[in-house]
């Protein structure tokens, strides 16, 4: 089983656990009103690596058009069920073809540090090539250095972690066309004292 797999694989199998550690008041979801605050009311967003929809997509559909994408089944059987105002597909976030300068913003959480990290920069220019110009971003990624982490026991499932630091991680979204906005450490809510990078950048107009 390749690390894809066995985020896949133990998503599917905590769904619910997942689910039910997740809270709508923590200092990450409290971003999300910044990224309102900044768009358009017609605003169409993708939510990249949705999960079950609760929080980000919930809160996002009340407002927004929302498209809620996740490899899980499990994850996304929970999102219709929590999230119904929000279209989903079952679909690798790393493979998304939508249409070019398709959404207002792009916003991602907990779902890029799952990813081997050397696919990240291609990611993040297919977010780019799908977000209309001045289209905004709200990511999650990470703070610290790691390849490669393999977890034996993460809520009862095995799981994979793989990202950059938080310094290349910002100097690689300018690369791919992005004007940073704001950059944060944010305290992880399941695992106080572990930190993520959350980054606010916009599209620029210009990319070669």
């Amino acid at each position: 089983m390749n690390n894809i797999d066995i985020v896949k694989e133990g998503y599917d199998v905590i769904a619910n656990k997942y689910l039910a550690s997740r809270k709508e008041d923590s200092e990450d979801v409290k971003l999300l009103r910044d990224l309102v605050r900044r768009l358009p009311k017609d605003a169409r967003i993708l939510d990249s690596g949705c999960g079950s929809g609760i929080p980000v997509t919930r809160f996002l559909s009340q407002r927004f058009e929302v498209i809620g994408v996740d490899f899980s089944e499990a994850q996304i059987q929970l999102a219709h069920q929590f999230a119904p105002q929000a279209q989903f597909i079952c679909k690798d976030m790393t493979q998304l073809a939508f249409p070019d300068n398709y959404f207002h913003a792009i916003c991602s959480y907990y779902a890029i540090i799952h990813i081997p990290r050397q696919e990240h920069k291609r990611l993040l220019r297919n977010f780019h090539r799908m977000l209309k110009p001045l289209g905004l971003v709200l990511l999650c990624m990470g703070a610290g250095d790691l390849e490669s982490d393999l977890q034996e026991d993460y809520l009862g499932v095995k799981m994979y972690w793989s990202h950059y630091d938080a310094d290349t991680n910002i100097e690689m979204l300018k690369e791919c066309g992005f004007k940073i906005i704001w950059h944060k450490l944010v305290d992880d809510p399941l695992e106080p004292g572990s930190l993520h990078l959350f980054v606010m950048a916009q599209k620029q107009k210009n990319i070669k």
